[in-house]
């Protein structure tokens, strides 16, 4: 049976807002991820979209919805009805990060922010294990919970005009890698070599949501390396399957 009070809205003629409580949580993240699987193969032979966010769902329809009670009333069937025993299966991806001056250009001011030491910043960032939420901003950007509560920091008061692809950065409670070079208001505390958004591969983006991330801090020397075999083709990124 469903664990949460969920608020079913709608959402224009064709889309019904599903809402989760407002807060970023593993929790939510597992019932959430269930339940849009629920629905879509509940709607196997019906076309329909599911956008998701943090704590909610939009599942749009091709067609005007005619009876939104009668929807809302499938749908909260569909999520009392769920199983406990759900096990997803997850890719935990390990993301090397340069943290040297080069690269993480705001490090110094965040460290003194919250009065750490740049070590001590580097450590508290590439510790946790964090959880991919979803997809969105820019093609490739991962929002991912788990970042330790001393790092939270308040976004720029002015956004940088660019920002450097593959920077990594700390936006309020949050941490996530910019995929192209475009505008941004985090904290740049590193950079990762890697590609996050390629057009020309099947799945362009390599992380789903439900993925976990771990960041693995490098030297230049090996940043430099990576992008090299990159550029040969010959880089795979460390990953590893996992059933809960």
């Amino acid at each position: 049976m469903g664990k949460f009070n969920l608020t079913f809205s709608p959402y224009g003629d064709r889309g019904i807002l599903i809402e989760w409580p407002a807060e970023i949580s593993d929790t939510i993240l597992h019932d959430r991820l269930f339940f849009e699987n629920c629905i879509q193969s509940y709607y196997i032979k019906q076309k329909i979209e599911i956008i998701s966010a943090y704590n909610s769902l939009l599942v749009i329809y091709k067609s005007t919805i005619n009876n939104l009670y009668s929807v809302k009333k499938q749908l909260l069937a569909l999520y009392d009805e769920q199983s406990s025993d759900f096990i997803q299966t997850k890719i935990r991806w390990t993301i090397p990060v340069c943290y040297e001056e080069e690269f993480g250009t705001d490090l110094a001011d965040l460290s003194a922010n919250l009065k750490l030491s740049k070590q001590a910043v580097i450590h508290k960032h590439s510790k946790p294990i964090y959880a991919v939420h979803f997809i969105g901003f820019l093609p490739g950007f991962l929002y991912l919970g788990g970042l330790n509560e001393e790092l939270h920091l308040a976004r720029k008061s002015t956004p940088s005009l660019s920002v450097r692809k593959g920077s990594v950065a700390i936006g309020g409670s949050q941490t996530g890698i910019y995929p192209i070079n475009s505008p941004g208001g985090w904290h740049i505390i590193g950079n990762s070599p890697v590609n996050w958004f390629n057009v020309t591969n099947e799945n362009p983006c390599f992380a789903s949501s439900g993925d976990e991330i771990k960041f693995q801090p490098i030297t230049k020397s090996a940043y430099n390396e990576i992008l090299e075999r990159i550029s040969l083709n010959e880089y795979q990124l460390e990953k590893e399957i996992i059933n809960d």
